[in-house]
């Protein structure tokens, strides 16, 4: 059975991601923002008597759950998505954002020029606007193996399918990227 601590510390460790990658999702942060403290209470409230193990699993099947049921909602309200074109935020105090923090060539933060600086960001919105192209699944597949960082079978667990089925949709999503990145003067 997880702590209360080690509850609280997951849920600290995991809200930023859980918050960005659902906006990738959902195009919407304030659907997004309630998606994820939608999932995080049916975690807190179902599943505290898990051991703190199981909570990443547990917590990635509730959000891709969680979102999965925002989409119907959405369809049955008959709403229509908005399509976010900026993931960066205008408040100059806003919480870390992952792709950001990216370690520069020399292999240390703000060790490159301010121009370095700034065509990293240009390279780093043109990536995030590609993936957000990407269909539904493949999106899904992609940030949870590459961003989230789990392996095929966490990523089938969370997303409901068979693990060819995340390796078709990994292979995909990476042979579009490359391929849409190529075609914007982006090469690895």
């Amino acid at each position: 059975m997880a702590t209360d601590k080690e509850l609280t510390d997951f849920l600290k460790s995991v809200e930023k991601r859980a918050f960005k990658r659902t906006v990738y999702a959902v195009r919407d942060e304030d659907g997004a923002l309630d998606i994820v403290q939608d999932a995080m209470i049916r975690l807190a409230d179902r599943y505290a008597d898990r051991p703190a193990a199981e909570l990443p699993l547990l917590f990635q099947r509730i959000l891709s759950n969680a979102t999965t049921d925002w989409f119907r909602r959405q369809k049955v309200r008959g709403a229509v998505m908005q399509n976010l074109s900026d993931f960066e935020g205008s408040d100059e105090g806003e919480d870390f954002d992952l792709l950001e923090s990216l370690v520069s060539v020399e292999g240390a933060l703000g060790a490159e020029s301010a121009a370095d600086t700034v065509a990293r960001q240009q390279v780093l919105l043109l990536i995030e606007e590609e993936v957000q192209k990407l269909p539904g699944r493949q999106r899904e597949a992609f940030l949870l193996r590459y961003w989230e960082e789990l392996d095929v079978a966490e990523t089938a667990t969370a997303m409901g399918c068979s693990e060819g089925s995340v390796k078709t949709h990994c292979s995909r999503a990476v042979h579009a990227l490359a391929k849409s990145l190529k075609a914007r003067g982006i090469s690895s």
